[in-house]
């Protein structure tokens, strides 16, 4: 059951197996996932298409190192031209494209094991806050924009240390053709309640331009 199914020359029967089990099992694997990942019915189609895609490209390639490394370069072009991704959406490209390795070797069972494993437990581990640290949600980015007159090094100190735990610059941008900049700092209140306060002493100081606090993510983050 376990063993490859493909013989010395792949047969066209043998392919077409391949594809059949590998397009059944990618489509049930975007099925799973769209109870737990949050993205688009396009991403979950090419998700359950991967897996038959990679394991057709890697029945053609089998022992041929130069198409090996031609289609290695193509996947890399591929790659750069793509929107970057959250981290829910590569892991499932990459579990998607493991099994398409499995298949294409011929070990059809394994590429099924993998798919379907892989998620339920990434719809699992999505429901439960396993990895959640109350700390860890405490922290928010705080973008602050100030005219580029304003010398913002030390400015908000005083706010800063009447108001917040901990503040870390994480970041300076110019924005508005370069009148103005914004500053973003990893922030956490002492106390949550006086977020207003704290951005209405904000405002007196930035000459009540744009403020911001979210949540803070490394996706948050980007400038």
């Amino acid at each position: 059951m376990f063993d490859s199914i493909y013989s010395l020359t792949v047969t066209p029967q043998q392919f077409f197996l391949m594809a059949a089990v590998s397009l059944l099992s990618g489509f049930v694997y975007s099925w799973i996932l769209s109870f737990g990942v949050r993205s688009t019915n396009r991403f979950f189609t090419v998700s359950a298409l991967i897996p038959f895609v990679v394991g057709a490209v890697i029945t053609f390639v089998n022992g041929n190192i130069g198409a090996g490394v031609a289609i290695g370069g193509a996947f890399g072009l591929i790659r750069f031209r793509s929107a970057q991704g959250t981290s829910d959406e590569i892991a499932c490209l990459l579990v998607a494209m493991g099994s398409g390795i499995a298949f294409g070797m011929g070990y059809i069972a394994y590429g099924t094991v993998i798919l379907l494993s892989m998620a339920l437990m990434l719809l699992m581990l999505g429901s439960v806050n396993v990895f959640e640290h109350t700390r860890m949600g405490e922290d928010k980015l705080l973008r602050i924009t100030v005219p580029e007159t304003l010398e913002y090094s030390g400015a908000f100190d005083e706010a800063f240390g009447r108001y917040l735990k901990k503040a870390q610059n994480v970041g300076v941008k110019t924005t508005g053709m370069g009148s103005m900049f914004r500053l973003s700092y990893r922030i956490r209140m002492k106390d949550p309640k006086d977020e207003k306060a704290f951005i209405d002493e904000l405002r007196i100081r930035n000459g009540n331009l744009e403020i911001s606090i979210l949540p803070y993510t490394e996706q948050s983050n980007q400038l």
